[in-house]
């Protein structure tokens, strides 16, 4: 009895696997490189649709001081104008200034974009939640 089992179980398997089998040979499906898979979109610089878009406003005290001292440090001397104003939601942790290489946080960011001119050359300064300052050299 245990004989028979054994023989059924053993033609049920090979019956099994002659139904999975194909009856022939695996046609070529292309399969992507690793490099296709990695690839974005849109290579290339960010489309200006998705530069940040806001209010204008008023600079506070404290991110003033911090780009009259930024600007000293980098050996900027003269005296900024304000440009334009703005809070802006940043749609990640960049401000809208990615650096090749760099990962940043995917979640929207509350900021500012404060634009200063010096002798007629434009600085473009991004703020996230706290009041240091990012010149986007982009």
């Amino acid at each position: 009895m245990r004989r028979v089992g054994t023989l059924a179980s053993t033609f049920a398997l090979a019956a099994i696997l002659t139904a999975c089998a194909s009856g022939g040979a695996m046609p070529d499906s292309p399969s992507p490189s690793p490099t296709d898979r990695f690839q974005t979109t849109t290579p290339g610089p960010i489309s200006p649709s998705l530069a940040p878009t806001g209010a204008p406003a008023d600079v506070p005290e404290a991110r003033w001081d911090a780009i009259v001292d930024d600007l000293a440090a980098r050996g900027i001397t003269g005296t900024p104008d304000v440009v334009s104003a703005e809070n802006v939601t940043f749609s990640d942790g960049s401000l809208g200034c990615p650096q090749p290489g760099v990962s940043y946080t995917q979640a929207l960011v509350d900021g500012m974009r404060v634009i200063v001119a010096v002798d007629d050359v434009q600085y473009d300064y991004r703020f996230g939640r706290g009041d240091a300052p990012k010149l986007c050299e982009n």
